[in-house]
């Protein structure tokens, strides 16, 4: 036995219609669903939904950064470093701050994060051939100037 795929990630987050508001509109995703006032499901558009909602309550405590569980989600913006390059630009302008970018041989990267702390990687694609060839380069972080 063995599992096919990531289905959906869920998110706890503290206020869900500012956390709508960064998820929908800065990252693009669709909402698709809500139910009971305290989630919200979002597709990006070949499953029935790739991410939810959870609103927590403002009290709620963030996770220590050393403390065990999810340490970010990524999500696919392109297969070229010039949409890498529009996408730091777009969140600049929203005021979302770049908190890094790496080359990991297999895709290049910016880091962010969500209104709640969460961490998000946003990436493009190497060529496939890169980890096919080497699947060790899948661990690989450098620094990369955008």
């Amino acid at each position: 036995m063995r599992v096919k795929r990531l289905g959906h990630v869920v998110l706890r987050v503290r206020e869900l219609e500012r956390s709508v508001r960064f998820y929908g509109e800065v990252l693009g995703l669709r909402e698709v669903a809500r139910y009971g006032g305290r989630m919200v499901f979002f597709s990006l558009g070949e499953n029935h939904h790739d991410l939810a909602l959870q609103e927590v309550g403002a009290g709620a405590p963030s996770p220590h950064p050393r403390s065990v569980g999810l340490y970010h989600v990524a999500f696919k913006v392109g297969d070229s470093i010039g949409e890498l390059r529009a996408w730091r630009d777009h969140l600049e302008s929203h005021g979302v701050p770049i908190l890094g970018a790496s080359d990991h041989r297999v895709s290049q990267a910016i880091y962010v994060t969500d209104p709640d702390g969460i961490e998000i990687e946003l990436y493009v694609d190497a060529d496939p051939a890169v980890w096919r060839n080497d699947p060790s380069a899948v661990a690989t972080i450098e620094p990369i100037d955008l």
